[in-house]
């Protein structure tokens, strides 16, 4: 994990974003080109870390995993269709959503097994294979054994603010009443630089007057 997110990171950042779908919200019958074309502006994906949600689809790297979906052969009525593996399927889908990121793709057959004891907490909407039904079926599941999942890490723009608030509120301590950062060898200089790197790694991740404009009303908090 420490490798992988080395290797999303460039121009100073360190730190990304995990982001999953569990189970990855695929229509039972439906061909992943149909289930992606369904999702060109709210991702099929939630953020796991707490950052707040981007209205726009925005990231400087990614790398993305889908596990359990096959492609069916169904005829070419998109760019999606056109193409010839699930692998192509999805990297063009994060090159038409992401334009301009450095995004990979690893799409595997294998689905996530959810056997007992894996805990039944699913919704009745979904088969036994994990995919989404229209309507709950007329018959009674015997439960899910196995759902597809989506999970990525990225390097996001949604880590500015994050960082940033986490800047402001370690500036608010006051070193003086916690004694035991003292004993434990922590230097109040060595605190301050630490500060500061932080708030260098939050900017790191600005893009555009959008993110200037959040930390100046930051400031005058």
């Amino acid at each position: 994990m420490m490798h992988l997110a080395e290797t999303l990171n460039f121009s100073g950042r360190k730190v990304v974003a995990a982001c999953a779908s569990v189970p990855f919200p695929a229509l039972h019958g439906y061909s992943l080109p149909n289930t992606l074309c369904a999702y060109q502006q709210d991702m099929p994906w939630k953020l796991l870390s707490s950052c707040r949600e981007q209205k726009v689809s925005c990231c400087f790297a990614q790398s993305v995993v889908l596990r359990g979906i096959s492609k069916e052969k169904k005829q070419a009525t998109s760019p999606l269709h056109a193409c010839e593996s699930t692998e192509q399927i999805l990297q063009h889908y994060l090159d038409t959503v992401f334009p301009g990121a450095f995004s990979t793709s690893h799409v595997l057959e294998q689905p996530c097994n959810t056997l007992p004891p894996y805990p039944q907490f699913f919704s009745p909407l979904l088969t036994r294979q994990g995919f989404l039904l229209d309507k709950p079926p007329s018959y009674s599941s015997a439960g899910v054994e196995s759902i597809p999942v989506l999970a990525a890490l990225q390097s996001s723009p949604a880590l500015h603010m994050l960082l940033y608030s986490l800047y402001k509120d370690l500036q608010k301590l006051n070193m003086r009443r916690w004694p035991s950062f003292f004993s434990a060898g922590v230097e109040q200089d060595d605190f301050q630089e630490a500060l500061q790197e932080l708030r260098t790694l939050s900017q790191c991740y600005e893009m555009g007057s959008e993110a200037d404009e959040s930390e100046d009303e930051a400031d005058a908090d």
